[in-house]
C-alpha cells in the first residue's frame, strides 16, 4: 500500500466545512461529524487504557479489537449509507461481556468512576462511548443509520464499565460504592 497521507494539513477545512467519506462536505458542527468524531474520541480513551502498564493479556486484547471495531464504526458514520457494523460484532461483545463479568462479585450499590489508573481510564472510556451513542440517536433524527451502530456502542458501554471493575481488581484498587444517605441527618 502506498502512502495515504503525504501531506496533513489540506487547508480545506479552513472555512468551517469537512469532507465526508463521499466526497460531500459539511459543516464541523454538522450531526454526522460529531457522530464520528465522538467514536474516534472513544477510541482515543481506549488507547489511553492500553497504555497504562501490566494489563491482563484478555482485557488488551479485547480492547484492542474494540478499537479495530470503533475505527470501522466511525467510517462507517463518515461515509452516508455505509455499513460495516453487523449483529454478530454485537454478540461478540455480549459473549466477552458474559465471560469477564461472571467471575465479578454482584453489584448491590453505585460504583464511583475510579479503583486505579487503568480502571479509571476505563470509566471515562466508558462515559465517552455513552455520549457517542446519544451522538449517533441525534445524528438518526435526521439521517439513516445502522441501527447497529448505537446497540453497539451501547453494548460497549456495559463492557467498559465491567472491564473497569475487572481492572480495579487488577490494580489492586477497590471500588468506591456510592453512599446515597451520606447527606441524611439520623434523628
Amino acid at each position: 500500500m502506498g502512502n495515504r497521507l503525504s501531506r496533513i494539513y489540506t487547508r480545506t477545512g479552513d472555512d468551517g466545512t469537512t469532507g465526508l467519506g463521499d466526497g460531500t462536505r459539511v459543516r464541523k458542527d454538522d450531526a454526522r461529524v460529531e457522530a464520528y468524531g465522538t467514536v474516534d474520541e472513544a477510541n482515543s480513551a481506549i488507547g489511553v487504557v492500553l497504555a497504562v502498564p501490566g494489563l491482563p493479556p484478555d482485557v488488551a486484547s479485547c480492547l484492542t479489537e474494540v478499537q479495530h471495531d470503533l475505527f470501522d464504526l466511525g467510517g462507517e458514520l463518515c461515509i452516508p449509507g455505509m455499513q460495516v457494523i453487523k449483529a454478530e460484532r454485537i454478540t461478540a461483545l455480549e459473549t466477552v461481556l458474559d465471560g469477564f463479568n461472571e467471575p465479578l462479585p454482584a453489584l448491590k450499590d453505585f460504583i464511583l468512576p475510579g479503583g486505579g489508573p487503568a480502571a479509571a481510564a476505563c470509566h471515562l472510556a466508558r462515559t465517552i462511548v455513552r455520549r457517542a451513542e446519544r451522538a449517533v440517536w441525534t445524528l438518526s433524527d435526521q439521517s439513516a443509520v445502522n441501527v447497529e451502530v448505537p446497540q453497539y456502542l451501547n453494548r460497549l458501554s456495559d463492557l467498559l464499565f465491567v472491564i473497569a471493575r475487572v481492572l480495579a481488581r487488577h490494580e489492586n484498587g477497590t471500588e468506591v460504592l456510592w453512599r446515597h444517605d451520606r447527606g441524611k441527618q439520623s434523628g
